[in-house]
């Protein structure tokens, strides 16, 4: 099993206890997905004769801004200014959000949340966040795509692999529009499922993510849930319950050389009929873990240090490889 999963948002604790911008409130009225054979842009996997599905970016990545102002600095080029959240626009979207936590003594120092977003029957979750260290995008990534990562925060999570990573980045930043939304570094579609627990099933999710690297440092971690018309792409073996991931965005930035600002922004349904006021207690103290996981790696510079000597040595394989693949 590969040890990266791409179910960024499919949190074990939450389902297993649980079983271009618009007007404010307006629906995102144009689909990631195209249901379209005809209108569908796909990409080869890594997996022979696997394609994927390749969202919509525009939309993908309007839906983001909308909801996330940091993530909207970074997409606009105020990244380079190393402000941080000082540095955003709260009222660029219009949307209302309900304060739920407010206080920068905390780790996690302000949650907000909309209900029923987009009419989903589920709220939409934004956490901040200021770590210290350095922006180590692809360290922060692999808290949530790593499995044995993922074990350390998210006792719950039974299974998570990346099935389908994309074989040529470059297909996909070229659908990106070469740089209009950073640099594609990582995207596959991946599977997660969680531990049964008391009386309450698995659940399962079945995700689109990927990784963009900004010039200033920043980076976009997104997520969405594949459609049902991806269902053959499930692994084989009993089917769970499904969660859906309807959005999900990771946005950091460098406020120094030292230190960064997290915006993370889910939108999760969980599954079934139980409702959102004991679902959201649940995510945020999830949320919470992850970060308090986060501020311990990111204090350890010997393990980020590591990390980044490992990823030199993964970049100048691929490399190697891409050079001895040239004609």
């Amino acid at each position: 099993m590969n040890q990266y999963t791409f179910s960024f948002a499919g949190f074990g604790v939450v389902a297993t206890l649980l079983a271009s911008f618009v007007p404010p409130l307006a629906a995102f009225n144009t689909p990631v997905f195209q249901q379209s054979t005809q209108l569908r842009r796909t990409a080869p996997s890594k997996m022979e004769g696997v394609e994927i599905e390749l969202p919509d970016f525009d939309e993908l990545f309007n839906r983001i801004g909308k909801v996330s102002p940091l993530a909207t600095m970074v997409l606009e080029g105020g990244g380079e200014e190393r402000r941080g959240f000082s540095g955003v626009d709260e009222n660029s979207s219009g949307l209302k959000w309900r304060m739920l936590e407010s206080n920068k003594r905390k780790l996690v120092h302000q949650i907000d949340k909309i209900d029923n977003f987009q009419k989903l029957q589920c709220p939409i979750v934004r956490f901040r966040s200021t770590l210290q260290g350095p922006c180590v995008g692809e360290k922060f990534a692999d808290f949530v795509m790593n499995i044995d990562e993922r074990r350390k925060w998210d006792p719950q999570i039974a299974e998570a692999e990346e099935l389908y990573p994309v074989y040529d980045l470059a297909t996909a930043n070229l659908a990106m529009g070469m740089g209009r939304y950073g640099d594609c570094t990582h995207m596959g579609v991946g599977y997660c499922r969680t531990k049964a627990n008391f009386a309450v099933t698995p659940r399962e999710q079945l995700t689109l993510c990927g990784v963009q690297n900004f010039d200033c440092g920043s980076y976009i971690i997104w997520g969405t849930e594949m459609e049902e018309w991806h269902n053959h792409l499930l692994p084989e073996g009993e089917r769970h319950t499904r969660s859906k991931t309807h959005l999900f965005s990771t946005t950091l930035t460098p406020t120094s050389s030292d230190s960064f600002d997290v915006e993370y922004v889910l939108q999760l349904d969980i599954g079934g009929k139980i409702p959102s006021f004991l679902t959201t207690p649940i995510l945020t103290d999830t949320v919470k873990s992850l970060f308090s996981h986060a501020k311990k790696v990111y204090a350890d510079n010997q393990e980020l240090q590591q990390f980044l000597r490992d990823k030199e040595v993964r970049c100048a394989t691929l490399a190697e490889h891409s050079l001895l693949m040239t004609p």
